[in-house]
This record gives structure tokens, sequence and C-alpha cells, in this order.
């Protein structure tokens, strides 16, 4: 039975969808199967595997909105135990189409449902927002992974999170955990960074991975060329963070904070 992970930040430009792509490939290359769900209307993990949104007849949209089984959308990428259930720019229209209907917040569990069996990991990219879309990720999640920018408002943007997590929990009756906080766009010699870092593991004690992702071309460049890490610069810094990320995630268990 899968593990269910929402990479979640309201804010955007974190690099979340970053850690949404990349993350999945390390582990599988651990042995692990992984489904990657984009669930952003901007498609931008769908982009950053290769496929072109514009080119496919059917998406997560179809899937959500009932027309469709989830397996028949499924999308296999270039790497062994690694797929892909890629968006497209209609799902921009299910928050809207989701708003009168019963359950509303629980479609994409509803979707989840019938393949979590069939994989180790099921990763969600959820938009970066808290509309009824990221309240469908996380109601559909076990866990929150939250992508923390290394800039000063950092901290604020992750309180507000926190606060929607918690109204989860409490009205929603869903037992979410987190994860952990991921420092993104982490600049070793920058004293910002430093300072955010050291910030975020004085306020968030035990909760904060170890791995940094750092700020590299390489990482801002693979994305253009529809390439994970791995595929663009194997051994580059980038990748080694991402695969200690992913020995960090699995050998960590979650509990509420």
């Amino acid at each position: 039975m899968a593990r269910v992970i929402a990479i979640c930040n309201n804010k955007g430009g974190v690099g979340k969808t970053n850690v949404a792509v990349n993350l999945p490939v390390f582990l599988a290359a651990f042995g692990k199967k992984v489904l990657l769900i984009d669930f952003d209307h901007q498609a931008n993990a769908t982009y950053s595997l290769g496929i072109n949104p514009n080119n496919l007849p059917l998406s997560i949209y179809h899937a959500l909105t009932g027309q469709i089984t989830p397996t028949s959308i499924i999308r296999k990428s270039p790497f062994f135990n690694y797929e892909l259930m890629p968006s497209s720019q209609d799902l921009a229209g299910a928050a809207v189409e989701l708003v009168n209907l019963k359950d509303r917040e629980l479609k994409l569990r509803e979707v989840i449902d019938k393949i979590r069996q069939d994989y180790d990991f099921i990763i969600i990219d959820s938009p970066p927002s808290l509309g009824l879309l990221t309240l469908n990720a996380l109601v559909a999640a076990d866990e929150v992974l939250i992508p923390v920018q290394c800039e000063y408002l950092a901290l604020e943007g992750l309180g507000q999170l926190m606060a929607t997590i918690e109204l989860v929990r409490n009205n929603l009756g869903h037992d979410l955990k987190v994860t952990g906080a991921l420092l993104t766009m982490y600049n070793r010699s920058s004293r910002l960074s430093r300072e955010v870092a050291k910030e975020l593991r004085r306020n968030f004690p035990g909760y904060v991975f170890e791995a940094q992702i750092p700020r590299t071309v390489a990482l801002a460049e693979a994305p253009k060329f529809g390439r994970t890490i791995l595929q663009y610069a194997p051994v580059s810094r980038g990748a080694m963070a991402y695969r200690e990320l992913a020995e960090e995630l699995l050998n960590k268990t979650t509990e509420k904070i």
C-alpha cells in the first residue's frame, strides 16, 4: 500500500515542482515503485518529464471528474518504476466544477484509492494556492512534504500552510502527518540561506530534512529539456542532494506537529 505524499506550499516559486519531479526518480532508483500525480493546471511537472500536455487527450482532470479510470491516463517515464499521471489546463476548470458536488474535497482521494495498491509511493505535486484543488491533495495524502525557499518570508508562508493542515485535521477528521520541511534553493555561501535554515530548525525541531536542495544551474535547466536531474546531470550537487533526500525519506517516520 502506497505512502501518499503531497508536495505542498501555498507560495509559488519555492521549487515545489522541482522536488515533485526529482524525488521520485531517486526513490525508484532505490527500488520503489512511484507514481507522480501532476495536480497543478500549469502542468509544469508534466513538461519536466518531457511530455507536452497540449498533446494529451486525457489527463488527471478526466479521472478527477469521473470520466475515465485512473489507469487509462498513467504514462511511463524513462525510468523503470517511475510513472506519471499528467495534468493539463483542463484542471483549472475542475475547481469550479467540483464546488457544488457532494464530498468535493474527496475526489482525488477516490482516484488514488483505485490505484494505491499498485505503488510504494504516490507523490502529488499540489497547486501553489490554498484552494479546493490543494484541499483535495491534502485530504488524499497521508503526509505533507513542505518545500521552503531560503528567503525572509518563507516562515510566514509555512505558518499559513500549517494552519490549513490543522483545519483539515479538525474539520475533515483526516489524520494528516507532516513528513518534514525541506530547504530549497539553498546557497551555502549566503548568510540569508544559513539564517533561514537556522530559524526553520529552531521553530520546527526534528521536522526539517538534513538534505538541502541547492540553487544550481543544472536544476534550473533540466526541466527545459524535459529531464530529471538524474538524466541531465547525474553527478551534480543537485543530484546528490535529491539522492540524500530520498534516502532520508525512506528512513523517516512521521508524526503530528
